[in-house]
């Protein structure tokens, strides 16, 4: 889908042009139950933005890709533990709201891939596609930015792996499952929680743990090698479901296990604390108290090495519940290393309009 009135010409970058509304979207089955009241509705406003350049390169050494793509900025799914929500301050906008009802897509998202790909130079590694925000929110059935970047992935053998927390990922498998025979793909599917209630408030817009699960096996029926995220891990909230996540990612065809410790930076620690009281007053301050002892007496710890797992004897045990589940279950921690030998520069690249 091209963007109506996309703007054009030297130094444009971004123009809003369209409110989506949730009681109007196309009708998609996120698997909550019917007795679990809906998340407030509100309007969504999008800009589409002309990206500068569309391949991040990862320079933090406790991350397994090198490079990333992210089709949006914002998220619709309202995970108020998300760590990408402070990066909405940088256009100001708030983490808060503004961050889920504020969104901007990259319209000449696929023509700059194709570009970027055809690069004298460029060395093909393993793309992870949404890393910063989910490349399948809601926004993502109309709009299809993600769908027209996996086609041009699709079209040159380009391996990317996928991580989220959407069954939308499955209206993909026309494109996913000829990668997956090449080598070329690993989806992950991010489940927090088992308990439909807690995720509903954790992470609204999302889809349902047991969609989740269900996509799992959809991809894997498929042909499609899938993982599962127990991330984040909150501790006194949720963390005593690792076993049974795994155990239930495991049953429905899931290869690979990762998980990592929540993260509150900047603005999220605020958020998160008035989350808490809010729906859990008689855990806030436990909660709060085991984050404090992983994160060396604080809300975060942004250094290398630990700032994914914590530090201390809670971390170690968490570590090792989750090595000694994944044995049983027979998961496998996902090196991201896909088959790079089949890959092939679009040939067109140069004729692209970037702005069409």
């Amino acid at each position: 889908m091209k963007p109506p009135h996309a703007p054009t010409g030297r130094g444009a970058r971004s123009q809003p042009v369209a409110r989506y509304l949730h009681d109007v979207r196309e009708d998609f089955d996120d698997g909550w139950p019917a007795d679990l009241e809906p998340p407030p509705a509100f309007a969504t406003t999008l800009t589409w933005e002309q990206a500068k350049s569309l391949i991040n390169v990862n320079q933090s050494p406790d991350i397994p890709f090198e490079q990333s793509i992210n089709p949006y900025r914002g998220c619709e799914h309202g995970c108020i533990y998300c760590y990408a929500r402070p990066a909405h301050a940088f256009v100001d906008l708030s983490p808060g709201l503004d961050f889920e009802s504020k969104l901007f897509a990259k319209a000449n998202a696929a023509a700059l891939l194709r570009r970027e790909l055809a690069a004298p130079g460029y060395r093909c590694r393993s793309i992870a596609l949404g890393a910063n925000t989910d490349a399948y929110q809601p926004v993502e059935r109309e709009l299809r930015v993600t769908r027209d970047i996996l086609a041009v992935l699709a079209e040159t053998s380009h391996p990317l792996t996928i991580v989220t927390k959407s069954a939308l990922v499955e209206r993909d498998l026309d494109l996913l499952a000829p990668m997956a025979a090449k080598g070329l793909v690993q989806v992950f599917l991010s489940v927090t929680t088992l308990d439909s209630t807690l995720a509903r408030r954790l992470e609204p817009r999302a889809a349902a743990p047991a969609r989740r699960l269900r996509a799992i096996s959809a991809l894997v029926a498929a042909g499609v090698p899938c993982g599962v995220m127990f991330a984040p891990v909150i501790p006194a909230l949720n963390e005593h479901e690792m076993e049974a996540v795994l155990s239930a990612a495991a049953a429905a065809g899931a290869r690979y296990a990762g998980y990592v410790l929540l993260r509150l930076p900047r603005e999220v620690s605020p958020l998160f604390r008035e989350w808490l009281a809010a729906n859990y007053p008689l855990k806030a301050a436990r909660v709060m108290a085991r984050v404090n002892d992983l994160r060396g007496g604080r809300d975060n710890d942004s250094q290398f090495g630990s700032r994914l797992t914590g530090t201390g004897v809670f971390a170690d045990l968490i570590k090792s519940r989750f090595g000694k589940a994944c044995r049983q279950h027979q998961l496998q921690r996902s090196d991201h290393h896909l088959n790079t030998s089949h890959f092939r520069p679009p040939r067109d690249a140069a004729q692209g309009d970037l702005f069409d």
